[in-house]
Protein backbone atom coordinates (compact mmCIF):
# COMPACT_ATOMS: atom_id res chain seq x y z
CA UNK A 1 0.00 0.00 0.00
CA UNK A 2 3.01 2.36 1.21
CA UNK A 3 4.68 1.37 -2.37
CA UNK A 4 2.00 2.11 -4.73
CA UNK A 5 0.69 5.43 -2.88
CA UNK A 6 4.37 6.54 -3.23
CA UNK A 7 4.33 5.65 -7.15
CA UNK A 8 0.40 7.36 -7.49
CA UNK A 9 2.25 10.73 -5.90
CA UNK A 10 4.65 10.99 -8.76
CA UNK A 11 8.07 9.39 -6.59
CA UNK A 12 10.74 7.66 -8.76
CA UNK A 13 11.38 4.55 -7.98
CA UNK A 14 15.39 3.60 -7.21
CA UNK A 15 17.05 0.74 -6.21
CA UNK A 16 18.15 -1.08 -2.68
CA UNK A 17 20.95 -1.40 -1.13
CA UNK A 18 23.87 -4.28 -2.68
CA UNK A 19 26.32 -5.74 -0.66
CA UNK A 20 27.70 -8.39 -2.88
CA UNK A 21 27.93 -9.26 -6.85
CA UNK A 22 28.53 -12.03 -8.87
CA UNK A 23 31.55 -12.48 -10.42
CA UNK A 24 30.69 -16.02 -11.98
CA UNK A 25 28.16 -18.46 -11.46
CA UNK A 26 27.57 -18.90 -7.89
CA UNK A 27 30.63 -16.81 -6.72
CA UNK A 28 29.71 -13.71 -4.83
CA UNK A 29 32.53 -11.09 -4.16
CA UNK A 30 31.79 -7.73 -1.83
CA UNK A 31 30.66 -4.86 -3.73
CA UNK A 32 29.07 -1.87 -1.69
CA UNK A 33 26.02 0.17 -3.66
CA UNK A 34 24.18 2.08 -1.44
CA UNK A 35 20.31 2.31 -2.26
CA UNK A 36 19.09 4.98 -4.26
CA UNK A 37 15.73 7.04 -5.38
CA UNK A 38 13.94 9.68 -4.54
CA UNK A 39 14.34 11.51 -1.41
CA UNK A 40 11.01 11.00 0.90
CA UNK A 41 11.33 13.54 4.03
CA UNK A 42 9.32 11.78 6.50
CA UNK A 43 7.69 14.07 9.57
CA UNK A 44 5.76 12.54 12.41
CA UNK A 45 2.85 14.21 14.28
CA UNK A 46 1.37 13.56 17.75
CA UNK A 47 -0.34 14.82 20.72
CA UNK A 48 1.23 15.68 24.47
CA UNK A 49 -0.81 14.85 27.82
CA UNK A 50 -1.77 17.92 27.45
CA UNK A 51 -3.02 17.59 24.22
CA UNK A 52 -0.62 19.56 22.45
CA UNK A 53 0.13 18.57 18.74
CA UNK A 54 3.64 18.28 17.87
CA UNK A 55 5.55 17.45 13.90
CA UNK A 56 8.94 16.80 13.77
CA UNK A 57 11.07 15.33 11.18
CA UNK A 58 11.20 11.66 11.98
CA UNK A 59 15.56 12.08 12.64
CA UNK A 60 14.41 13.53 15.93
CA UNK A 61 13.98 10.86 17.13
CA UNK A 62 16.65 8.70 16.11
CA UNK A 63 20.30 8.80 17.10
CA UNK A 64 23.83 7.32 16.41
CA UNK A 65 24.27 4.47 18.49
CA UNK A 66 26.74 5.59 21.56
CA UNK A 67 26.54 1.70 23.39
CA UNK A 68 29.23 0.60 21.06
CA UNK A 69 33.06 0.39 20.64
CA UNK A 70 34.79 4.17 18.88
CA UNK A 71 38.27 4.14 17.72
CA UNK A 72 40.83 7.27 16.86
CA UNK A 73 44.13 6.87 14.56
CA UNK A 74 46.80 6.79 17.03
CA UNK A 75 50.30 5.45 16.04
CA UNK A 76 51.64 4.93 19.42
CA UNK A 77 51.33 5.65 23.13
CA UNK A 78 53.32 8.72 24.32
CA UNK A 79 56.30 7.58 26.54
CA UNK A 80 55.17 7.05 30.05
CA UNK A 81 51.46 6.87 29.25
CA UNK A 82 49.57 4.44 31.54
CA UNK A 83 46.07 3.66 30.29
CA UNK A 84 43.53 3.55 33.02
CA UNK A 85 42.16 0.18 33.56
CA UNK A 86 38.08 2.32 34.71
CA UNK A 87 36.77 3.75 33.05
CA UNK A 88 38.82 1.35 30.14
CA UNK A 89 40.26 3.57 27.07
CA UNK A 90 42.91 0.70 25.45
CA UNK A 91 45.55 0.97 23.02
CA UNK A 92 45.26 -1.31 20.25
CA UNK A 93 48.61 -1.48 18.96
CA UNK A 94 48.21 -4.07 16.26
CA UNK A 95 45.34 -1.65 14.48
CA UNK A 96 47.12 1.58 15.68
CA UNK A 97 44.36 3.37 17.16
CA UNK A 98 43.07 4.51 20.78
CA UNK A 99 39.92 2.16 21.66
CA UNK A 100 36.17 3.21 23.40
CA UNK A 101 33.28 1.97 24.54
CA UNK A 102 30.23 4.05 24.97
CA UNK A 103 29.66 7.91 25.34
CA UNK A 104 32.50 9.73 27.35
CA UNK A 105 31.91 12.26 29.48
CA UNK A 106 33.56 15.51 29.40
CA UNK A 107 35.09 14.46 33.29
CA UNK A 108 36.85 11.24 31.35
CA UNK A 109 37.92 13.11 28.55
CA UNK A 110 39.63 15.69 31.09
CA UNK A 111 41.03 13.15 32.82
CA UNK A 112 42.80 11.24 29.54
CA UNK A 113 43.86 14.52 28.43
CA UNK A 114 45.74 15.24 31.61
CA UNK A 115 47.89 11.80 31.00
CA UNK A 116 49.73 13.52 28.18
CA UNK A 117 50.26 16.56 26.67
CA UNK A 118 51.32 15.30 23.39
CA UNK A 119 49.35 16.82 20.63
CA UNK A 120 48.25 13.48 18.75
CA UNK A 121 47.68 11.62 21.78
CA UNK A 122 44.91 14.81 22.57
CA UNK A 123 43.71 14.85 19.50
CA UNK A 124 42.50 11.01 19.58
CA UNK A 125 41.02 11.37 22.67
CA UNK A 126 39.17 14.35 21.48
CA UNK A 127 38.19 12.31 18.12
CA UNK A 128 36.42 9.74 20.69
CA UNK A 129 34.69 12.28 22.66
CA UNK A 130 32.98 14.01 19.87
CA UNK A 131 32.10 11.09 18.26
CA UNK A 132 30.55 9.07 21.23
CA UNK A 133 27.87 12.02 22.12
CA UNK A 134 24.48 11.09 21.34
CA UNK A 135 23.89 13.04 17.98
CA UNK A 136 20.54 13.55 15.90
CA UNK A 137 20.52 11.15 12.55
CA UNK A 138 21.62 13.40 9.60
CA UNK A 139 20.84 10.68 7.16
CA UNK A 140 17.65 10.87 4.86
CA UNK A 141 15.90 8.76 3.33
CA UNK A 142 15.25 7.62 0.10
CA UNK A 143 12.16 5.36 -1.96
CA UNK A 144 14.49 1.99 -2.86
CA UNK A 145 11.26 0.34 -3.68
CA UNK A 146 12.19 -3.27 -1.98
CA UNK A 147 11.48 -6.10 -4.77
CA UNK A 148 9.54 -9.19 -5.34
CA UNK A 149 10.46 -12.76 -4.73
CA UNK A 150 8.31 -16.20 -6.39
CA UNK A 151 7.12 -18.08 -3.74
CA UNK A 152 8.24 -21.82 -5.34
CA UNK A 153 4.99 -23.46 -3.46
CA UNK A 154 2.37 -21.40 -4.41
CA UNK A 155 3.60 -19.59 -7.13
CA UNK A 156 2.65 -16.39 -6.13
CA UNK A 157 4.67 -13.27 -6.00
CA UNK A 158 5.31 -11.68 -2.78
CA UNK A 159 6.99 -8.65 -1.74
CA UNK A 160 10.11 -8.47 0.23
CA UNK A 161 9.17 -5.54 2.55
CA UNK A 162 6.14 -7.32 3.81
CA UNK A 163 9.04 -8.75 6.23
CA UNK A 164 8.39 -5.64 8.46
CA UNK A 165 11.44 -3.36 6.33
CA UNK A 166 9.49 -0.68 5.37
CA UNK A 167 11.28 2.17 6.77
CA UNK A 168 14.66 1.29 7.79
CA UNK A 169 18.08 3.08 9.20
CA UNK A 170 19.89 -0.16 8.21
CA UNK A 171 20.68 -1.37 4.61
CA UNK A 172 17.85 -4.36 4.14
CA UNK A 173 17.83 -5.54 0.34
CA UNK A 174 14.24 -5.77 1.11
CA UNK A 175 13.65 -1.93 2.36
CA UNK A 176 10.91 0.43 0.76
CA UNK A 177 12.33 3.57 2.24
CA UNK A 178 16.45 2.97 2.91
CA UNK A 179 18.79 5.70 4.13
CA UNK A 180 21.40 6.81 1.30
CA UNK A 181 24.26 5.99 3.36
CA UNK A 182 25.88 2.67 4.56
CA UNK A 183 24.46 1.72 7.85
CA UNK A 184 25.19 -1.78 9.14
CA UNK A 185 22.33 -3.88 9.02
CA UNK A 186 24.41 -6.36 11.56
CA UNK A 187 23.45 -6.20 15.48
CA UNK A 188 27.15 -5.67 16.65
CA UNK A 189 27.58 -2.59 14.21
CA UNK A 190 24.27 -0.50 13.97
CA UNK A 191 25.19 2.59 13.69
CA UNK A 192 21.92 4.31 14.47
CA UNK A 193 19.27 3.46 17.97
CA UNK A 194 16.27 5.32 19.22
CA UNK A 195 16.68 8.55 20.93
CA UNK A 196 14.66 7.24 23.55
CA UNK A 197 14.14 10.98 25.29
CA UNK A 198 12.75 12.89 22.15
CA UNK A 199 10.16 9.70 21.71
CA UNK A 200 6.63 9.84 23.31
CA UNK A 201 5.26 7.51 25.83
CA UNK A 202 4.15 3.86 24.41
CA UNK A 203 0.52 3.82 23.18
CA UNK A 204 0.70 7.46 21.99
CA UNK A 205 -0.69 7.88 18.55
CA UNK A 206 1.63 8.56 15.99
CA UNK A 207 0.89 9.95 12.00
CA UNK A 208 3.49 9.44 9.54
CA UNK A 209 3.79 11.68 7.11
CA UNK A 210 5.92 10.70 3.49
CA UNK A 211 6.59 13.52 1.26
CA UNK A 212 8.48 12.75 -1.99
CA UNK A 213 11.11 15.71 -2.56
CA UNK A 214 10.95 17.09 -5.97
CA UNK A 215 14.79 16.27 -6.97
CA UNK A 216 15.91 12.79 -6.67
CA UNK A 217 18.86 11.79 -4.60
CA UNK A 218 22.26 13.15 -6.36
CA UNK A 219 24.59 12.80 -3.39
CA UNK A 220 24.77 10.60 -0.19
CA UNK A 221 24.13 11.61 2.62
CA UNK A 222 26.68 12.64 5.48
CA UNK A 223 29.25 10.00 6.11
CA UNK A 224 28.56 7.28 8.44
CA UNK A 225 30.64 6.91 11.81
CA UNK A 226 33.52 4.79 11.51
CA UNK A 227 32.66 1.18 11.61
CA UNK A 228 32.87 0.03 15.39
CA UNK A 229 35.44 -2.49 16.12
CA UNK A 230 35.71 -4.73 19.91
CA UNK A 231 38.57 -4.18 22.18
CA UNK A 232 41.90 -6.19 21.34
CA UNK A 233 42.34 -9.48 22.79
Amino acid sequence: VVHAGLLALGARQGTPVRHYKEVAPGKLVPDFKPPTGQRIEIYLQWKDKSGKPHRVPAQRWIRRATQRYFSAPLAQLPTGVVLPKKPELVFDAKNKELVWFGPMTAAQRDAFLKLSRDAVFGQAVQRLYQESQPTQMQAHWVFAGSGFFVDMKTKKKIYLAENGNLVCVANFPSATLDIAQASSDKGDNLLYEAFIERIPPVETEVLIELIPKNDPVRKASPPPPPTPRGLPR
